[in-house]
Protein backbone atom coordinates (compact mmCIF):
# COMPACT_ATOMS: atom_id res chain seq x y z
CA UNK A 1 0.00 0.00 0.00
CA UNK A 2 1.91 3.32 -0.99
CA UNK A 3 0.32 5.46 1.82
CA UNK A 4 2.37 3.05 4.39
CA UNK A 5 5.87 3.49 2.46
CA UNK A 6 5.21 7.39 1.79
CA UNK A 7 9.01 9.16 2.10
CA UNK A 8 9.35 12.62 3.50
CA UNK A 9 11.89 13.66 1.00
CA UNK A 10 9.70 13.52 -1.82
CA UNK A 11 6.02 15.04 -3.08
CA UNK A 12 3.15 12.91 -3.87
CA UNK A 13 -0.10 13.44 -5.32
CA UNK A 14 -3.13 11.76 -6.62
CA UNK A 15 -4.90 12.05 -9.98
CA UNK A 16 -7.54 14.87 -10.07
CA UNK A 17 -10.42 12.65 -10.39
CA UNK A 18 -9.60 11.68 -6.79
CA UNK A 19 -9.09 15.41 -5.39
CA UNK A 20 -12.72 16.16 -7.53
CA UNK A 21 -14.25 14.14 -5.41
CA UNK A 22 -13.18 14.80 -2.25
CA UNK A 23 -14.39 18.39 -2.89
CA UNK A 24 -17.30 17.04 -3.96
CA UNK A 25 -17.76 15.10 -0.87
CA UNK A 26 -16.53 18.09 1.15
CA UNK A 27 -19.46 20.32 0.48
CA UNK A 28 -22.13 17.26 0.33
CA UNK A 29 -21.20 16.51 4.05
CA UNK A 30 -21.23 19.93 5.10
CA UNK A 31 -25.01 20.32 3.74
CA UNK A 32 -26.66 17.25 4.54
CA UNK A 33 -27.69 19.47 7.67
CA UNK A 34 -28.95 22.14 5.47
CA UNK A 35 -31.83 20.23 4.07
CA UNK A 36 -31.99 17.52 7.65
CA UNK A 37 -32.29 20.39 10.19
CA UNK A 38 -36.32 20.91 9.84
CA UNK A 39 -36.75 16.77 10.84
CA UNK A 40 -34.12 16.63 13.11
CA UNK A 41 -35.28 19.55 15.27
CA UNK A 42 -39.18 18.18 14.82
CA UNK A 43 -37.59 15.31 16.37
CA UNK A 44 -35.44 16.96 19.58
CA UNK A 45 -38.60 19.09 19.72
CA UNK A 46 -37.28 22.28 18.35
CA UNK A 47 -38.62 24.47 15.34
CA UNK A 48 -36.15 25.10 12.03
CA UNK A 49 -34.88 28.43 13.64
CA UNK A 50 -34.12 26.81 16.83
CA UNK A 51 -32.36 23.82 15.42
CA UNK A 52 -29.99 25.50 13.18
CA UNK A 53 -28.03 27.17 15.50
CA UNK A 54 -26.27 23.48 16.85
CA UNK A 55 -24.79 23.39 13.19
CA UNK A 56 -22.60 26.51 13.76
CA UNK A 57 -19.57 24.94 15.55
CA UNK A 58 -19.18 22.67 12.51
CA UNK A 59 -19.23 25.48 9.99
CA UNK A 60 -16.94 27.80 12.32
CA UNK A 61 -14.48 24.69 12.16
CA UNK A 62 -14.73 23.83 9.15
CA UNK A 63 -13.23 27.48 8.41
CA UNK A 64 -11.36 27.49 11.75
CA UNK A 65 -9.06 24.81 11.51
CA UNK A 66 -8.07 25.19 7.75
CA UNK A 67 -4.67 27.15 8.65
CA UNK A 68 -3.93 24.30 11.10
CA UNK A 69 -4.65 21.85 8.46
CA UNK A 70 -2.43 24.17 5.75
CA UNK A 71 0.29 24.49 8.02
CA UNK A 72 0.66 20.55 8.40
CA UNK A 73 0.42 19.57 5.04
CA UNK A 74 2.99 22.31 4.17
CA UNK A 75 5.45 20.99 7.04
CA UNK A 76 4.79 17.41 6.57
CA UNK A 77 2.37 15.91 3.92
CA UNK A 78 -0.21 17.02 2.08
CA UNK A 79 -0.25 13.14 0.99
CA UNK A 80 -1.21 12.07 4.58
CA UNK A 81 -3.34 15.13 5.12
CA UNK A 82 -5.52 13.79 2.39
CA UNK A 83 -5.47 10.34 3.45
CA UNK A 84 -7.11 11.46 6.99
CA UNK A 85 -9.92 13.12 5.58
CA UNK A 86 -12.41 11.14 4.25
CA UNK A 87 -11.88 9.03 7.24
CA UNK A 88 -12.58 11.73 9.32
CA UNK A 89 -15.61 12.66 7.33
CA UNK A 90 -17.08 9.01 8.07
CA UNK A 91 -16.46 9.56 11.38
CA UNK A 92 -18.01 12.90 12.45
CA UNK A 93 -21.34 11.59 10.15
CA UNK A 94 -22.08 8.63 11.87
CA UNK A 95 -21.55 10.72 14.93
CA UNK A 96 -24.10 12.82 13.81
CA UNK A 97 -26.44 10.13 13.03
CA UNK A 98 -26.06 8.21 16.43
CA UNK A 99 -26.91 11.49 18.25
CA UNK A 100 -29.34 11.54 21.47
CA UNK A 101 -29.17 14.95 22.00
CA UNK A 102 -28.87 18.23 20.67
CA UNK A 103 -25.71 18.85 22.16
CA UNK A 104 -24.26 15.41 20.68
CA UNK A 105 -25.67 16.54 17.84
CA UNK A 106 -23.95 20.62 17.50
CA UNK A 107 -20.47 18.46 19.15
CA UNK A 108 -20.75 16.09 16.07
CA UNK A 109 -21.73 18.26 13.19
CA UNK A 110 -18.34 20.28 15.13
CA UNK A 111 -16.20 17.18 14.26
CA UNK A 112 -17.79 16.49 10.70
CA UNK A 113 -16.61 20.11 10.11
CA UNK A 114 -13.15 19.78 11.56
CA UNK A 115 -12.13 17.09 9.60
CA UNK A 116 -13.88 18.81 6.53
CA UNK A 117 -11.67 21.73 7.20
CA UNK A 118 -8.61 19.55 5.86
CA UNK A 119 -10.03 19.63 1.91
CA UNK A 120 -9.50 23.05 0.83
CA UNK A 121 -5.96 24.23 1.68
CA UNK A 122 -5.01 20.24 0.93
CA UNK A 123 -6.44 19.63 -1.98
CA UNK A 124 -6.57 23.20 -3.72
CA UNK A 125 -2.98 23.23 -3.05
CA UNK A 126 -2.36 20.14 -4.79
CA UNK A 127 -4.59 21.03 -7.70
CA UNK A 128 -2.20 23.96 -8.34
CA UNK A 129 1.18 22.22 -7.92
CA UNK A 130 1.15 20.95 -11.00
CA UNK A 131 1.52 23.17 -14.55
CA UNK A 132 -0.96 23.58 -16.82
CA UNK A 133 -4.12 25.81 -17.03
CA UNK A 134 -4.60 26.85 -13.64
CA UNK A 135 -7.98 28.91 -13.84
CA UNK A 136 -10.02 26.30 -16.05
CA UNK A 137 -8.32 23.46 -13.60
CA UNK A 138 -9.79 25.29 -10.63
CA UNK A 139 -13.05 26.21 -12.67
CA UNK A 140 -13.03 22.02 -13.13
CA UNK A 141 -12.64 21.27 -9.27
CA UNK A 142 -15.04 23.64 -8.38
CA UNK A 143 -18.24 22.30 -10.31
CA UNK A 144 -17.24 18.99 -8.59
CA UNK A 145 -17.40 20.58 -5.20
CA UNK A 146 -20.76 22.76 -6.09
CA UNK A 147 -22.18 19.30 -7.36
CA UNK A 148 -21.63 18.47 -3.81
CA UNK A 149 -23.67 21.37 -3.14
CA UNK A 150 -26.11 20.06 -5.60
CA UNK A 151 -26.24 16.42 -4.58
CA UNK A 152 -26.68 17.07 -0.73
CA UNK A 153 -30.68 18.57 -0.77
CA UNK A 154 -31.77 15.99 -3.41
CA UNK A 155 -29.77 12.59 -2.13
CA UNK A 156 -30.87 14.16 1.71
CA UNK A 157 -34.59 14.49 0.51
CA UNK A 158 -35.06 11.48 -0.60
CA UNK A 159 -33.85 9.52 2.02
CA UNK A 160 -36.03 11.55 4.85
CA UNK A 161 -38.58 11.23 2.71
CA UNK A 162 -38.40 7.16 2.25
CA UNK A 163 -36.53 6.84 6.16
CA UNK A 164 -35.61 9.37 8.47
CA UNK A 165 -33.09 12.28 8.42
CA UNK A 166 -30.32 9.70 10.69
CA UNK A 167 -29.83 7.26 7.58
CA UNK A 168 -29.19 10.45 5.51
CA UNK A 169 -25.36 10.88 7.44
CA UNK A 170 -25.35 7.12 7.50
CA UNK A 171 -25.20 6.04 4.11
CA UNK A 172 -23.08 9.01 2.94
CA UNK A 173 -20.41 8.43 5.76
CA UNK A 174 -19.97 4.50 4.30
CA UNK A 175 -19.54 6.34 0.66
CA UNK A 176 -16.64 8.09 2.16
CA UNK A 177 -15.09 5.14 3.85
CA UNK A 178 -15.16 3.65 0.70
CA UNK A 179 -13.79 6.23 -1.33
CA UNK A 180 -10.67 6.48 1.53
CA UNK A 181 -9.95 2.99 0.63
CA UNK A 182 -9.56 3.06 -3.15
CA UNK A 183 -7.66 6.73 -2.72
CA UNK A 184 -4.69 5.02 -0.65
CA UNK A 185 -3.99 3.32 -3.75
CA UNK A 186 -3.98 5.99 -6.08
CA UNK A 187 -0.75 8.14 -4.84
CA UNK A 188 1.82 8.69 -7.66
CA UNK A 189 5.53 10.34 -6.67
CA UNK A 190 5.61 13.70 -8.76
CA UNK A 191 9.12 14.48 -10.18
CA UNK A 192 10.13 18.02 -9.46
CA UNK A 193 11.20 19.74 -12.73
CA UNK A 194 14.43 21.81 -12.48
CA UNK A 195 14.39 24.78 -14.50
CA UNK A 196 17.66 26.14 -16.21
CA UNK A 197 16.42 29.48 -15.83
CA UNK A 198 15.72 29.37 -11.72
CA UNK A 199 17.27 32.33 -10.88
CA UNK A 200 15.69 34.19 -13.21
CA UNK A 201 12.09 32.70 -11.92
CA UNK A 202 13.61 33.66 -8.33
CA UNK A 203 13.26 37.46 -8.98
CA UNK A 204 10.29 37.53 -10.72
CA UNK A 205 9.30 35.39 -7.69
CA UNK A 206 10.14 38.11 -5.59
CA UNK A 207 8.32 41.18 -7.38
CA UNK A 208 5.33 39.12 -8.28
CA UNK A 209 4.99 38.80 -4.18
CA UNK A 210 5.76 42.63 -3.51
CA UNK A 211 4.56 44.55 -6.29
CA UNK A 212 0.84 45.43 -5.34
CA UNK A 213 0.07 42.94 -2.64
CA UNK A 214 -1.08 45.27 -0.45
CA UNK A 215 -4.04 46.03 -2.53
CA UNK A 216 -4.57 42.72 -3.50
CA UNK A 217 -4.46 41.50 0.09
CA UNK A 218 -7.22 44.12 1.16
CA UNK A 219 -9.34 43.67 -1.92
CA UNK A 220 -9.16 40.00 -1.74
CA UNK A 221 -10.29 40.41 2.09
CA UNK A 222 -13.66 41.94 1.25
CA UNK A 223 -14.43 40.11 -1.92
CA UNK A 224 -13.64 36.56 0.98
CA UNK A 225 -16.09 38.02 4.12
CA UNK A 226 -18.76 38.97 1.39
CA UNK A 227 -18.28 36.21 -0.69
CA UNK A 228 -18.29 33.41 1.81
CA UNK A 229 -21.38 35.15 3.50
CA UNK A 230 -23.43 35.14 0.39
CA UNK A 231 -22.32 31.94 -0.64
CA UNK A 232 -23.33 30.04 3.12
CA UNK A 233 -26.45 32.03 3.17
CA UNK A 234 -27.49 31.35 -0.25
CA UNK A 235 -26.34 27.28 -0.17
CA UNK A 236 -28.12 26.95 3.16
CA UNK A 237 -31.43 28.77 2.56
CA UNK A 238 -32.34 27.94 -1.03
CA UNK A 239 -33.79 24.45 -0.05
CA UNK A 240 -35.86 25.69 2.83
CA UNK A 241 -37.05 28.35 0.52
CA UNK A 242 -38.24 26.69 -1.95
CA UNK A 243 -39.84 24.38 0.20
CA UNK A 244 -41.81 27.66 1.89
CA UNK A 245 -42.21 29.88 -1.75
CA UNK A 246 -42.80 26.87 -4.37
CA UNK A 247 -46.23 25.84 -3.20
CA UNK A 248 -47.52 26.21 -6.85
CA UNK A 249 -44.39 23.56 -8.12
CA UNK A 250 -44.57 21.62 -5.22
CA UNK A 251 -45.07 21.13 -1.34
CA UNK A 252 -43.11 17.89 -1.20
CA UNK A 253 -39.49 18.20 0.29
CA UNK A 254 -37.99 15.46 -2.29
CA UNK A 255 -39.73 17.60 -5.55
CA UNK A 256 -38.24 20.94 -3.77
CA UNK A 257 -35.00 19.34 -2.59
CA UNK A 258 -34.49 17.84 -6.37
CA UNK A 259 -35.14 21.45 -7.91
CA UNK A 260 -32.57 22.98 -5.50
CA UNK A 261 -29.95 20.28 -6.30
CA UNK A 262 -30.64 21.42 -10.15
CA UNK A 263 -30.24 24.73 -9.66
CA UNK A 264 -26.96 24.28 -7.41
CA UNK A 265 -25.99 21.46 -10.12
CA UNK A 266 -26.40 23.38 -13.43
CA UNK A 267 -25.23 26.94 -11.76
CA UNK A 268 -21.99 24.66 -10.85
CA UNK A 269 -20.64 24.84 -14.34
CA UNK A 270 -20.60 28.84 -14.53
CA UNK A 271 -17.17 28.17 -12.57
CA UNK A 272 -15.11 26.29 -15.86
CA UNK A 273 -16.04 29.60 -17.71
CA UNK A 274 -15.03 32.18 -14.96
CA UNK A 275 -11.99 29.90 -14.42
CA UNK A 276 -11.24 30.09 -18.51
CA UNK A 277 -12.35 33.41 -18.92
CA UNK A 278 -9.70 34.29 -15.79
CA UNK A 279 -6.78 32.95 -17.69
CA UNK A 280 -7.63 35.20 -21.00
CA UNK A 281 -8.43 38.39 -19.24
CA UNK A 282 -7.73 40.16 -16.43
CA UNK A 283 -9.55 38.49 -13.13
CA UNK A 284 -11.03 41.79 -11.94
CA UNK A 285 -13.24 42.28 -14.55
CA UNK A 286 -14.31 38.52 -14.03
CA UNK A 287 -15.05 39.48 -10.52
CA UNK A 288 -16.81 43.02 -11.01
CA UNK A 289 -19.41 40.68 -13.32
CA UNK A 290 -19.93 38.21 -10.79
CA UNK A 291 -20.60 40.86 -7.96
CA UNK A 292 -23.25 42.80 -10.12
CA UNK A 293 -24.85 39.75 -11.26
CA UNK A 294 -25.29 38.36 -7.46
CA UNK A 295 -26.62 41.92 -6.89
CA UNK A 296 -29.43 42.45 -9.65
CA UNK A 297 -30.73 38.72 -9.37
CA UNK A 298 -30.52 38.22 -5.81
CA UNK A 299 -32.62 41.07 -4.87
CA UNK A 300 -35.31 40.34 -7.27
CA UNK A 301 -35.73 36.99 -5.85
CA UNK A 302 -36.53 39.16 -2.70
CA UNK A 303 -40.00 39.60 -4.29
CA UNK A 304 -40.42 36.71 -6.36
CA UNK A 305 -41.97 32.86 -5.82
CA UNK A 306 -42.75 29.94 -7.96
CA UNK A 307 -42.06 29.84 -11.30
CA UNK A 308 -40.32 33.58 -11.09
CA UNK A 309 -38.41 32.52 -8.41
CA UNK A 310 -36.81 29.45 -9.64
CA UNK A 311 -35.23 30.88 -12.95
CA UNK A 312 -33.98 34.03 -11.04
CA UNK A 313 -32.49 31.94 -8.29
CA UNK A 314 -30.90 29.90 -11.11
CA UNK A 315 -29.86 33.05 -12.86
CA UNK A 316 -28.39 34.84 -9.41
CA UNK A 317 -26.57 31.36 -8.52
CA UNK A 318 -24.83 31.49 -11.92
CA UNK A 319 -22.86 34.54 -10.20
CA UNK A 320 -22.35 33.13 -6.97
CA UNK A 321 -20.82 29.77 -8.34
CA UNK A 322 -19.10 31.91 -10.98
CA UNK A 323 -17.18 34.04 -8.49
CA UNK A 324 -15.72 31.38 -6.13
CA UNK A 325 -12.13 30.27 -8.49
CA UNK A 326 -11.25 34.02 -9.38
CA UNK A 327 -10.22 34.57 -5.81
CA UNK A 328 -8.10 31.34 -5.80
CA UNK A 329 -6.81 31.84 -9.25
CA UNK A 330 -5.56 35.69 -8.17
CA UNK A 331 -3.28 34.50 -5.16
CA UNK A 332 -1.99 31.72 -6.75
CA UNK A 333 -0.84 33.89 -9.14
CA UNK A 334 0.86 35.91 -5.91
CA UNK A 335 2.42 33.12 -3.85
CA UNK A 336 4.89 30.13 -4.32
CA UNK A 337 3.82 26.69 -4.08
CA UNK A 338 5.99 26.43 -0.65
CA UNK A 339 3.27 29.22 0.97
CA UNK A 340 0.31 28.49 -1.00
CA UNK A 341 -1.35 25.69 1.13
CA UNK A 342 -0.61 28.25 4.20
CA UNK A 343 -2.08 31.24 2.15
CA UNK A 344 -5.00 29.55 0.83
CA UNK A 345 -6.07 28.26 4.11
CA UNK A 346 -6.07 31.76 5.48
CA UNK A 347 -8.19 32.48 3.14
CA UNK A 348 -10.82 29.52 3.57
CA UNK A 349 -10.07 30.20 6.59
CA UNK A 350 -11.83 33.79 6.47
CA UNK A 351 -14.24 32.80 3.96
CA UNK A 352 -15.80 30.20 5.96
CA UNK A 353 -15.82 31.86 8.83
CA UNK A 354 -17.62 34.59 6.97
CA UNK A 355 -20.37 31.53 6.19
CA UNK A 356 -20.44 30.50 9.86
CA UNK A 357 -21.98 33.77 11.20
CA UNK A 358 -24.40 32.71 8.76
CA UNK A 359 -26.74 30.35 10.79
CA UNK A 360 -26.87 32.77 14.02
CA UNK A 361 -27.66 34.94 12.24
CA UNK A 362 -30.35 33.80 9.95
CA UNK A 363 -31.88 32.30 13.47
CA UNK A 364 -31.49 35.74 15.18
CA UNK A 365 -33.56 37.45 12.38
CA UNK A 366 -35.96 34.90 11.61
CA UNK A 367 -37.21 34.52 15.16
CA UNK A 368 -37.14 38.42 15.07
CA UNK A 369 -39.99 38.65 12.73
CA UNK A 370 -37.67 38.99 9.47
CA UNK A 371 -38.36 36.94 6.40
CA UNK A 372 -36.62 35.25 3.62
CA UNK A 373 -37.51 38.72 1.74
CA UNK A 374 -35.38 40.48 3.82
CA UNK A 375 -32.77 38.64 4.28
CA UNK A 376 -32.18 37.93 0.61
CA UNK A 377 -32.11 41.63 -0.34
CA UNK A 378 -29.75 42.25 2.53
CA UNK A 379 -27.67 39.70 0.63
CA UNK A 380 -27.78 41.96 -2.19
CA UNK A 381 -26.28 44.42 -0.75
CA UNK A 382 -23.63 42.56 0.56
CA UNK A 383 -22.88 42.16 -3.14
CA UNK A 384 -22.02 45.72 -3.52
CA UNK A 385 -18.69 45.56 -2.02
CA UNK A 386 -17.03 42.29 -4.25
CA UNK A 387 -18.42 44.84 -7.12
CA UNK A 388 -16.05 47.68 -5.77
CA UNK A 389 -13.64 45.33 -4.90
CA UNK A 390 -13.11 43.86 -8.38
CA UNK A 391 -12.90 47.57 -9.74
CA UNK A 392 -10.21 48.87 -6.77
CA UNK A 393 -7.79 45.00 -7.87
CA UNK A 394 -4.80 45.62 -10.27
CA UNK A 395 -5.47 45.08 -13.84
CA UNK A 396 -1.85 43.29 -13.72
CA UNK A 397 -3.19 40.23 -12.09
CA UNK A 398 -3.88 38.69 -15.10
CA UNK A 399 -0.90 38.51 -17.12
CA UNK A 400 1.21 37.21 -14.07
CA UNK A 401 3.02 33.94 -14.67
CA UNK A 402 1.94 31.63 -11.82
CA UNK A 403 4.75 31.50 -9.23
CA UNK A 404 6.02 27.64 -8.90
Amino acid sequence: MKILKLDSAKTYSIPDIYLNIGHLLDHFMMLIFAKAAFDSGREFGLSYEQIIVYGTLGVILFGAVAPLAGWLADKYSRAILITIYPFGLAFGSVLTALSNSVEMLGISLGILGFFAAIYHPVGIAMITKRPGKVGLRLGINGVWGNMGVALAPVLTGFLIAHADWRLAFTIPAIFCCFFGITQLFAFIELQEIKSSLKSEHKNLENQVIREGWKTVLVCLSIVTLSGGFIFGSMTFLIPRLFEINLSEISNDIAITGLLAGFVYAFASFSQIFTGWLADKIPPKYVLCAMGFGQLIFIYLASSSFDYNLLFIILAGMLFVFGQVPITDIILVKYVQDNWRGRVLSIKFMVNLCAGAAVLPAISILLQNGYDFSHILKSLAFISIAILISGLLLPNKSSNISLVK
